[in-house]
């Protein structure tokens, strides 16, 4: 079975709005840390929208790659890494991005949604072999 972490991971790589919405709980508490800024965040619709879709990995970026995905728990919470090869402006990087999370049943679903996410991001790193 896809962990919720592996799911969320597959999920940015994608771009795939609909399927990051359906991973996250109508109330959220989440907060990310990139290199210049630290993001705040109660409702998935920002999550998704303004946040990874609308800033990190805007209509312009290009993910090409998957590189990798690690997770497992620490103690009462789950732990996704995911490294992801992304093109901008023809140039490449690699980002890579660690999040811990909780989750809470989906409502009449039989799956699990996030509730709470901490993840810190190593930001764009230049990768020329990316491409």
């Amino acid at each position: 079975m896809t962990s919720v972490g592996e799911c969320f991971a597959r999920a940015v790589a994608a771009k795939d709005r609909a399927g990051l919405r359906a991973l996250l709980a109508e109330s959220i508490d989440f907060q990310a840390l990139t290199p210049g800024r630290h993001w705040q965040a109660g409702a998935p619709d920002v999550v998704v929208d303004e946040i990874i879709l609308g800033r990190w990995f805007g209509p312009g970026d290009v993910i090409e790659h998957l590189f990798s995905i690690t997770g497992g728990q620490v103690a009462d919470c789950e732990r996704v890494t995911y490294r992801l090869g992304v093109r901008r402006d023809g140039h490449g990087y690699t980002v890579e991005q660690h999040a811990y999370f909780t989750t809470v049943p989906a409502a009449g679903a039989g799956t699990r949604q996030i509730d709470w996410m901490r993840l810190l991001c190593a930001g764009y790193r230049s990768d020329p072999g990316v491409g």
